[in-house]
């Protein structure tokens, strides 16, 4: 019985402070998902307790922890496996808005007729990033 308080407790805690981060925006929905999917599930675990040894013998395991401890572990693959997809999408998002920056730079340059740059002979990580320089203004002053 203290055991089943005690996960309740935990899940009912974790269902609050998801909806904390959703709520304060540091937290986006699309992530939330699996993590309310995993403390309904220990709610309903802890509710149900012969539920893990009836789906342990389902399957074949003989120790229902074990079962419980194999669908943590797809659980963690399966958060690992979208972190890493989300990391891909954001690294060719950021190669997307670099390279329109870049373009965009050297547009501003032709449109004030300074040009496109010389190559530097610095190599490229030791090159401070370009800044573009702002117009004369002193010309139009009377």
């Amino acid at each position: 019985m203290r055991a089943t308080i005690f996960f309740l407790v935990v899940a009912v805690v974790t269902l609050v402070f998801l909806f904390n981060l959703v709520r304060s925006r540091r937290l986006r929905e699309k992530y939330v998902a699996l993590w309310m999917v995993t403390a309904v599930v220990i709610i309903v675990l802890a509710l149900f307790p012969d539920l893990l040894g009836w789906l342990a013998s389902l399957a074949g395991i003989a120790v229902p922890s074990n079962l419980l401890f194999a669908l943590a572990i797809l659980l963690l693959f399966g958060v690992s496996l979208q972190l890493s997809l989300e990391i891909s999408r954001a690294e060719d998002k950021t190669r997307v808005l670099a390279e329109n920056v870049a373009i965009l730079n050297l547009q501003l340059r032709e449109l004030r007729g300074q040009g496109p740059k010389q190559p530097s002979p610095l190599p490229a990580d030791d090159q401070t990033p370009d800044a573009v320089p702002e117009p004369d203004r002193s010309e139009r002053l009377p």
